[in-house]
This record gives C-alpha cells, sequence and structure tokens, in this order.
C-alpha cells in the first residue's frame, strides 16, 4: 500500500491499460477481486503482529514500570530518612548553642 502513495495518477493508468491488454476486459474485476483480498489478508496479517508485540511488550512495559515504581519507593524513604537525621542533628545543634548562649547570659549576669 505505501508503494502506492508514490504512483502518480499517469502510471496508474499506463498500468491499467497495460493490465487490460494482456488479460482482457473480462479478467479485470476478478484481478481486482483478487488483489483486494490479498490486500485484506496482508493487512490482517500485519494487524495481528502489532497487537502481538503490542501484547508481547505489554509485559515487559509492566515489569520495567514495577521496577521503577519500586526505585521511587525506596529513594523516597531513603530521602525522608535522611531528612528526618538531618532535623534532629540541626535540632540537637541548635540545642546545644541555645544551651551555651544561656550559660553564657547567666554567667553574664
Amino acid at each position: 500500500m505505501g508503494l502506492l502513495l508514490f504512483i502518480s495518477g499517469q502510471e496508474i493508468i499506463i498500468i491499467l491499460v497495460i493490465a487490460l491488454l494482456l488479460f482482457g476486459a473480462d479478467k479485470l474485476p476478478e484481478i481486482a477481486k483478487t488483489v483486494g483480498k490479498g490486500m485484506r489478508e496482508i493487512r490482517k496479517a500485519t494487524d495481528e503482529i502489532k497487537q502481538e508485540i503490542e501484547n508481547s511488550t505489554k509485559e515487559v512495559r509492566d515489569d520495567f514500570n514495577d521496577v521503577a515504581d519500586s526505585i521511587r519507593k525506596d529513594v523516597t524513604e531513603v530521602t525522608n530518612s535522611v531528612q528526618k537525621q538531618f532535623n534532629e542533628a540541626a535540632d540537637a545543634v541548635d540545642n546545644e548553642i541555645k544551651d551555651v548562649t544561656d550559660d553564657i547570659n547567666n554567667g553574664v549576669k
């Protein structure tokens, strides 16, 4: 079918005239019918192949998405843990600074 996209109107007319001369007017409808059936079969086979590829890759894509989700979850957990530890450390430093500041202020008074 892709080949027909590159054939001009004049070329199609020439092909039809040659087919008419070779096969005769009474055989052309039968030939056209046979060509049509062949094109339908090719299209059907192509669709089946596309469907099979889609089904096969669906499993792979699902597995990939599962792995990606698992990695995202692990990264989120690690990030949250690091953030929590950082906040705890920052709070501890703030408390130490406050204690030292209070000790200095109490000693100065």
